[in-house]
């Protein structure tokens, strides 16, 4: 019988964090310690202080914990009880839990329609938030990163690891590239890399951002980062902290959609670390899912969009195209001859 060696829930996360540093970019650190952090806290609560003495009817406990207590959707509860699973295997690797403890890990099942996100920033709203930051913010690093995502459906990460060499004004082009080796890595890796073509009043901003508003700053790797600020490379949270900020319906229309909701009181509105408590505001990825939908209202290919945004036809489909079903069957109508039936 294996010995287990005590250690307190919060030092065996921290040990698990930073034995991941050199295994995952920063995105996926930062999100396995936010979702872990509920666990720690049960534990907390259950004056559980010695992780040894968890055992398997705990962890359908604080299943049952964290779907009451956080009011979450079972997309959410998954990830997070699937992050725990991982946890738990690897408190195992060091003897901190008994064996085979992680088995007892249970996620819900999904159906269809669970697995599906629907929040995007609708193409309407989209209008209004580009034209109140071309107007107040033009060419800021928050106009940049917001017209951009929306523009080219880039991924968060994607943006980060934008160089400003990547960018051809003459061709009117943007490269993305997988550098790994100087802290860049983007999604789906060499797979991800790929040519975006630009329209010119994208061009004239980031023509006007790099010669007018970028800080002259490398990054520790002595590249020049597209997306900066005074400190060197972006951080994604920052890019969300932006985009968060900007789609708050108080701050591109001076009001609010929530009757209830005052925005000189509510506490969303009062600034940037608040905006995500604002429940119309969006993330970088509901912008990506808002962009690739208004492409296909457009009746852009889905091949092209993929091409575009890095994502296979059948992911698009499923994840990403959030047109109502009258509005799909309209778009299929121009492909019919209905006068030859």
């Amino acid at each position: 019988m294996t010995h287990l060696e005590s250690i307190e829930p919060a030092t065996a996360l921290n040990l698990y964090l930073t034995q991941k540093e050199t295994e995952v970019s920063d995105w996926t650190l930062y999100s396995h310690g936010s979702r872990l952090g509920h666990f720690i806290r049960w534990c907390d609560e259950k004056a559980i202080d010695n992780l040894n003495d968890i055992i398997s009817r705990d962890l359908k406990r604080y299943k049952l914990w964290r779907r009451d207590d956080g009011e979450i959707n079972n997309v959410t509860l998954k990830t997070q009880m699937d992050t725990l699973r991982v946890f738990i295997r690897w408190c195992e690797s060091i003897n901190a839990v008994t064996q085979d403890l992680s088995t007892s890990v249970e996620s819900p099942n999904l159906d269809h329609n669970d697995n599906v996100r629907e929040v995007m920033l609708d193409p309407e709203d989209s209008t209004l938030v580009l034209e109140y930051l071309r107007k107040y913010e033009y060419a800021s690093v928050e106009h940049v990163a917001v017209e951009l995502l929306w523009r080219t459906a880039l991924r968060r990460g994607a943006a980060v690891a934008l160089d400003v060499g990547d960018y051809d004004a003459q061709r009117q082009q943007l490269a993305v590239k997988h550098r790994p080796e100087t802290g860049t890595p983007i999604k789906n890796k060499g797979r991800g890399e790929r040519v975006i073509a630009l329209r010119g009043s994208l061009c004239e901003l980031l023509d006007d951002w790099i010669a007018n508003q970028r800080p002259a700053v490398t990054d520790e790797y002595r590249r020049e980062p597209l997306l900066a600020t005074s400190h060197g490379r972006i951080h994604g949270q920052t890019i969300q902290s932006h985009v968060y900020a900007y789609t708050r319906p108080c701050v591109y229309s001076d009001d609010c959609p929530i009757d209830w909701r005052d925005p000189e009181t509510c506490e969303a509105a009062q600034g940037y670390s608040a905006a995500s408590g604002c429940p119309e505001s969006v993330s970088p990825h509901a912008v990506r899912r808002g962009s690739i939908t208004n492409y296909l209202q457009a009746e852009t290919p889905k091949q092209i969009i993929g091409d575009r945004a890095n994502v296979s036809v059948n992911v698009l489909d499923k994840h990403y195209n959030e047109m109502t079903e009258s509005e799909k069957a309209e778009q299929r109508r121009q492909f019919f001859d209905w006068t030859s039936i």
